[in-house]
Parts: C-alpha cells; structure tokens; sequence
C-alpha cells in the first residue's frame, strides 16, 4: 500500500510535469519547440508509465511504456522533424495574437475539468481524482492547440496530445490499458502520422503552404 501511494505522489509530479509541457506547447513560438515539447510530455507519459508497471508488476504495462517511448518520443518526433527539413517548412509559427488571453483560457480549462471531475466518487484516492483532472486538461489543451494554430503540423501535435491525455486518463482509472487496445491505438497513431506526411508533400507541392487558413481559403475559391 505504501508504494502505491508513493507512486501516485510521483504520478502526480509527472502530471502537473505534462501539464506545464501543454502551456509550453500553447505558447511556443518556434515549430521545432513544439515538438520537443510534446517529446518531453511523451517522456514524462513514459516514465508514470513504467511507474506503474514496477509497481504492480504487470509486463504488459511495460510494454506499453515501452511502446510510448519509441513511438512518442524518438520515432515520430525525428518524423516531424525530417518532415519540416524536407518540405522546408519556416521554423518559426506565426505569435498569437492574445497570448494572454490563451493562458487564461487554459487556466479556465484546469478549473472546468476539476469542477467535471470532482464530483465522481469512482477513485481510489484523491491522487488519482487529481491526476485524471490533469489527464483531461492534457485532452482539452491538446484541442486548443489545434485552434489556435494555423499551422498542420500542430494541429498533428495538438491529436497526439489529446493522444497522451486519454492514455494517461486511462493508465490511472483503470491501472493498465489491455494489451490489445494498446497495440490498436498504437498502430492507428502510426499510421495517422505517416498519412499526414503524405498529405503535407501534397499541400506543399500544391500550394506552397502549411497554413491550414490557406487551405480552407482555396476551398472557398473553388465553390
């Protein structure tokens, strides 16, 4: 039982840890920033997720851990980085225009998901309660970033932190995603991210343009 409530201890760190990673991503200014961002929130995952895995020494959990960190933090990270080397896409994103009024509506979001949150009863300790808070925070952060930016690949960077938020949601509520909607969710954000390649030679090819406004302008030309 001790070590089950010094791992929550921990958990939470890494939590409010991935939290801060989601305020960098918000108001990162450089593409690259972003995606060394969402590798140290990915890393961050990782480590509760082995956490958990040594504490109640499940190897499947470990595997799933291992899985975060080739995938979310080395394989699809250097993806997005050849990606923008290749398309020669501007390293610098355009600044928002009211940073200030995008935190305070990233603060408004924590509030909300606690006032969700608080009442479920369901957690075995209030830990848990807090870390399922931030997990949906993560989720909602992730979808302000695809809103708030323009740019395609945050908007990749802004699924795969929803990604991280419903992983994490799931690790704490129900300790342990199985096995096989792991290995699922795994393969369709792998495949997801090679079609966004894909998709991004085509748009760059086609309009010299990764901003996702360029592309909703060309739709309104052609109708």
């Amino acid at each position: 039982m001790d070590s089950i409530l010094h791992y929550q201890q921990i958990a939470s760190t890494l939590s409010m840890l991935m939290l801060f990673a989601a305020f960098a991503l918000l108001i990162n200014k450089r593409i690259l920033s972003l995606i060394n961002s969402f590798a140290i929130q990915s890393f961050l995952l990782a480590l509760a997720t082995f956490g958990q895995a040594f504490i109640l020494h499940r190897y499947a959990i470990y595997f799933s851990a291992l899985l975060t960190l080739t995938l979310k933090v080395i394989l699809i990270p250097w993806f997005l980085r050849r990606l923008i080397f290749k398309l020669k896409i501007p390293k610098e994103i355009p600044q928002i225009t009211h940073p200030f009024f995008t935190l305070f509506g990233a603060l408004a979001l924590v509030i909300f998901c606690y006032y969700i949150i608080a009442p479920i009863n369901l957690f075995p300790s209030i830990a848990a309660k807090n870390i399922v808070v931030v997990a949906m925070t993560i989720i909602l952060l992730g979808m302000l970033l695809m809103i708030i930016r323009s740019n395609a690949i945050s908007h990749v960077i802004g699924f795969m932190v929803m990604e991280n938020g419903l992983f994490f949601a799931a690790l704490i509520s129900t300790q342990g995603v199985p096995m096989i909607v792991e290995l699922g969710v795994a393969f369709d954000l792998l495949v997801a991210v090679v079609l966004f390649g894909v998709f991004f030679f085509h748009i760059r090819s086609s309009i010299d343009s990764m901003d996702v406004d360029s592309l909703n302008r060309l739709r309104e030309d052609t109708e």
